[in-house]
């Protein structure tokens, strides 16, 4: 059985994970035959080599291309499958072809590609973003640095002294031309709850670009808001030359809830101080809740679980996908001498989620926390099971959420009814399944006030739409 809640003993933590593999699709007929076998079946009496030279249809007596005379004796295939099934691993003829070789006869068939795009398009490989994946990621990737004042009280009166906090983030928006953008972060990597500054929230951070990791490129950055709730703050970067003449970029972020457990992923930050590094690894499960307890406060959270190494530093940094898209923002690791390779990341969804509410709402003076709407439910599962995609070859967990209370005077008091099946949600334009309990919570992160959040519910047997105004009132902040 899972773990409801576990706890962590450290909270500085970072995920990195980096994944090349190449994958070539390999069919054939469904006589079993290579389509050079099949040639020579029909009477060809050349080498592989004059086989590979009739591709083009400008030799052999029938005049017929060997795609052609394939079809011709029933191969049922198309062009890209065929053209993948010359390497003859079927071990009917014993001939291997090289995918430059495969890649030549596809060209001498009219195939206008670069070979990269052959790979991708022919062969069913992502090849080209898994190499360049990682890159993505590094020109999307910062590191942090944010020092706070504390003072205390000794033999010798009171002293203050400058305490460092070394962490990482990523650019979530960014304007060249004007040398602005906004980071995302963790909230423990500009916090500090001993620190003389208010809140807690250092006023000296400093942001620094990939490659431009030193101490005369830093770049002062200004604190917009932040949640301990979610571990997730924001930062702004205005007027920055540094900024301006990089080759950085935005990320690019991935719905967290089609990421597949299994699937390989990029965990990229500051490990230790040391810079902007990259680790490896796969997720190992989709999603958990975790509770983390600091000076004597505890706080759980729902994070995606990662097997890559965690460092000190690494905190704030991207998880991302094998092509370089955002998938969640890593922001703790599991500390146990008998316990490996067990790290933390915060999904996309919420991360994104709560960046976008903290820059609609926040100024980081008189707003500093993310204002998010409550519906006035609580939910249950009724039925959870894995499901197969062999589309994507990929499992997925898949739940029956069900409306299990409604509280009085909410927003969902009169519209919503307990045994109500949530199917899916609208909110602010953006129409989402709920398949998983999480999948409304993350949705509702979204809602801004005045919103129309559209529910649709089965309610015995039937399909009912429900419209909740997102009202002022049920708005509550989430320090």
């Amino acid at each position: 059985m899972k773990k409801k809640g576990l706890y962590i003993l450290v909270i500085i933590a970072v995920i990195a994970t980096m994944a090349i593999c190449l994958c070539a699709c390999n069919k054939s007929g469904e006589d079993g035959l290579s389509a050079y076998e099949l040639a020579v079946q029909e009477g060809f009496e050349g080498t592989l080599s004059d086989w590979l030279d009739s591709l083009n249809g400008m030799s052999g007596e029938d005049g017929l291309s060997a795609y052609r005379l394939a079809v011709s004796q029933g191969y049922d295939g198309t062009l890209n499958e065929w053209l993948a099934s010359l390497n003859g691993r079927n071990g009917r003829d014993g001939a291997t072809l090289s995918i430059e070789e495969v890649y030549d006869a596809a060209v001498n068939n009219g195939y206008q590609g670069d070979f990269l795009t052959f790979l991708k398009e022919y062969l069913n490989t992502d090849i080209k973003e898994e190499c360049y994946g990682v890159s993505k990621g590094l020109v999307s990737s910062v590191s942090i640095s944010a020092e706070f004042h504390v003072t205390t009280s000794g033999y010798f009166g009171q002293q203050t002294k400058v305490a460092t906090s070394g962490g990482s983030g990523v650019i979530y928006r960014i304007d060249k031309a004007a040398g602005s953008a906004y980071i995302i972060t963790n909230h423990h990597v500009i916090y500090y709850s001993a620190a003389d500054e208010v809140n807690g929230i250092s006023t000296n951070i400093k942001v620094y670009l990939y490659g431009k990791e030193y101490s005369d490129d830093a770049i002062s950055a200004t604190y917009i808001g932040s949640s301990s709730t979610y571990d997730i703050a924001v930062l702004k970067i205005d007027n920055s030359d540094v900024l301006r003449d990089s080759d950085c970029v935005a990320v690019s972020v991935r719905d967290s809830e089609d990421i597949a457990v299994g699937e390989r992923v990029n965990a990229i930050g500051n490990a230790a101080g040391g810079g902007i590094s990259v680790t490896e690894g796969v997720l190992s499960v989709d999603s958990e809740t975790i509770t983390i307890s600091d000076s004597g406060i505890s706080q759980s959270y729902r994070v995606m679980r990662v097997d890559a190494a965690i460092n000190s530093g690494n905190s704030g940094g991207g998880l991302f996908d094998y092509s370089g898209k955002l998938i969640g923002i890593v922001n703790a690791k599991y500390s146990s001498d008998t316990i490996e390779n067990i790290g933390y990341a915060i999904p996309s969804n919420i991360a994104v989620g709560v960046a976008d509410n903290i820059i609609d709402n926040c100024d980081g003076e008189s707003n500093t926390a993310p204002s998010v709407f409550r519906l006035g439910i609580g939910v249950a599962i009724a039925d959870s099971k894995a499901v197969y995609d062999e589309s994507s070859l990929s499992v997925s967990i898949k739940e029956v959420v069900t409306v299990k209370e409604v509280t009085a005077s909410s927003a969902a008091d009169g519209k919503l009814a307990q045994g109500d099946i949530l199917l899916s949600v609208s909110a602010h334009g953006n129409v989402v399944e709920i398949n998983r309990t999480f999948s409304l919570i993350d949705a509702l992160l979204n809602v801004r006030a005045g919103d129309k959040v559209i529910l649709t519910v089965e309610r015995g047997g039937e399909n009912v739409t429900v419209d909740i105004t997102a009202e002022a009132q049920y708005f509550v902040l989430k320090n």
